[in-house]
């Protein structure tokens, strides 16, 4: 509570969330604790505990799931996956003395289908199943509205990074999928780009590698210009913003690079390659765009030191500055946002922009599931 020295009073609202994202590259679940301030229509926050848990071998098998499996074995996924949540959540709250702290969880899940032509879309992760383990108040299922109204679902970062990351004109996400949100005159543009770190992971283990650190095999291969032009050809690039894809969908982009037999050191040349181009189609595709400004990187990618030198360069004709902040940030944006995300869901406002999504208006996206029962008195 604040005072502004003539006798008023200001109140700061602060929400204490836990917020939970699982990536498309499967590497683990990302768990923070953030204070969430609003001060007179103004944001802030304080990210105070984080962690990436690497999942076990159990759950990356199971997260990589065929989805022709039979509907009851897929139902009873979503429950077990819940509830693995909700005791990851236990002890990460018992570990960092958090007891009595947390106000809610806002859970992201993990993207088992993503399908916007027929406004569907599904995320394991069962809230009712989080909120009964932790017996604290959820908010999942944060797509579903948007995909209702015509959206694309994805990305629905934006409004995190519109309300916490305002100082940056362009945010760019490289997780499995990379994603971008760009400031315009006219409001904000977002989309998913192309296939990201879930490509260079695949290739890099076929060396034995669960990825390539630091980007050093692709600084060893040698682009194939032919792989490069028949990946760029492909209709998703020449689509307009919003879109999105599914991880399916992503992987299947790829398929001349499956199909070329390059080395892995020349495939992963070629991958990265073709991500910053697609990068600079996307921006430069954008008419009435800011003229240059800083742009924030983060997600995984933000630590390949070759992918980030060849985006830098790429990126100098625009005037386009690319800006990897502190490592926590890098890592557990996207789990920060889904916990800015939960604050306005829970105040029944606004979290989705329809102008990033393609939806049919702005929204208030998320089920609330209550972990703890209510008690009304008789007198």
């Amino acid at each position: 509570m604040l005072g502004n020295g003539r006798g008023f009073v200001f109140c700061a609202m602060v929400y204490q969330v836990i917020g939970l994202m699982s990536g498309s590259s499967r590497d683990g679940l990302d768990i923070v604790f953030a204070l969430i301030e609003e001060q007179r229509g103004k944001w802030s926050y304080t990210l105070e505990e984080a962690v990436c848990e690497p999942y076990p071998e159990f759950w990356q098998k199971a997260l990589d799931m065929d989805l022709a499996m039979p509907f009851p074995a897929f139902l009873e996924l979503h429950s077990a996956y819940g509830r693995y949540l909700g005791e990851r959540v236990m002890a990460f709250i018992q570990e960092r003395n958090l007891k009595h702290r947390v106000h809610f969880i806002a859970s992201h899940g993990h993207t088992a289908y993503h399908n916007p032509g027929a406004r569907t879309g599904f995320a394991l992760g069962d809230g009712a199943q989080l909120a009964a383990v932790t017996g604290l108040p959820v908010i999942t299922d944060l797509r579903s509205m948007d995909l209702a109204l015509g959206g694309q679902g994805a990305p629905i970062v934006p409004i995190g990074d519109r309300l916490l990351f305002s100082d940056y004109p362009f945010l760019l996400n490289i997780g499995g999928i990379a994603n971008l949100t760009m400031r315009t005159d006219s409001g904000y543009l977002a989309g998913d780009i192309g296939p990201a770190n879930q490509v260079f992971n695949r290739l890099a283990g076929r060396k034995g590698m669960d990825m390539d650190r630091g980007g050093e095999l692709a600084a060893k291969g040698k682009l194939s210009p032919e792989i490069l032009q028949r990946l760029a050809d492909q209709e998703y690039y020449r689509l307009p913003m919003p879109k999105s894809l599914s991880n399916e969908k992503a992987l299947a982009l790829m398929d001349p690079l499956w199909e070329s037999g390059l080395e892995v050191e020349d495939a992963l040349a070629t991958a990265q390659a073709h991500l910053v181009a697609q990068i600079v189609r996307s921006l430069e595709s954008v008419h009435g765009r800011e003229k240059g400004g800083r742009m924030l990187v983060t997600g995984g990618g933000a630590f390949n030191h070759q992918l980030m030198a060849q985006l830098s360069g790429a990126l100098a004709p625009l005037s386009i500055e690319p800006v990897v902040p502190e490592k926590e940030l890098v890592e557990f944006k996207e789990a920060l946002v889904m916990a800015r995300m939960g604050v306005l869901r829970w105040r029944e406002e606004t979290n989705i922009y329809g102008e990033t999504t393609g939806a049919s208006r702005d929204h208030v996206g998320g089920a609330l599931w209550m972990g703890s029962g209510y008690h009304i008195s008789d007198e």
